[in-house]
């Protein structure tokens, strides 16, 4: 079993950030102010949902489980049976040299497949995103397999070494 952990630094600093600034100016308005207290920490929300929207949907859509047991990948919403993944593509993508961060950042901007006319990787014949997303995360490792119909996958990881390497483990050898 593989599981891949998200890294949850961004969004416990700001998080912690939204309740050191709610609690401060609940000292100084609370119990007078209450109203207006309860009115700025609310819109302080707005800021804040933002800033944790992508990690959000990171958890969603690029969260990654292999779980030979059952013969599955699991990438975001999506569901892969491992017999459906070409060994050869994963070995083949285990044996690229790992890109540098600005590498990564330029892949992840190019990896787009939004339901839109023009935007869909269909479309533009680049790999398809899995994992239900309509675009990598920014500095996002994107690893291309393909599967033994010969579709070409795009996904979205943090460590590509480790995934690469529990995937080619998984994999059942080619009949």
């Amino acid at each position: 079993m593989y599981r891949e952990r998200l890294p949850k630094t961004w969004t416990l600093v700001c998080v912690g950030v939204y309740l050191a600034l709610v609690v401060k100016l609940g000292i100084d308005a609370v119990p007078e102010d209450t109203g207006l207290w309860l009115i700025v920490s609310a819109s302080f929300l707005l800021v804040l949902l933002p800033c944790v929207a992508v990690p959000i949907s990171k958890a969603v859509y690029h969260r990654i489980a292999i779980d030979p047991a059952r013969g599955v990948l699991r990438v975001g919403r999506e569901r892969l049976a491992l017999a459906d993944l070409d060994p050869a593509s994963v070995h083949a993508a285990l044996g690229e040299p790992e890109p540098t961060m600005a590498a990564r950042v330029v892949t992840s901007a190019r990896t787009i497949d939004a339901p839109v006319p023009g935007l869909r990787a269909a479309d533009r014949g680049a790999p398809r995103l899995v994992g239900g997303g309509w675009g990598a995360p920014m500095g996002m490792a994107v690893v291309v397999i393909a599967t033994r119909g010969g579709q070409a996958l795009s996904i979205a990881t943090h460590d590509r070494r480790a995934f690469l390497t529990a995937l080619a483990a998984a994999l059942p050898a080619r009949p």
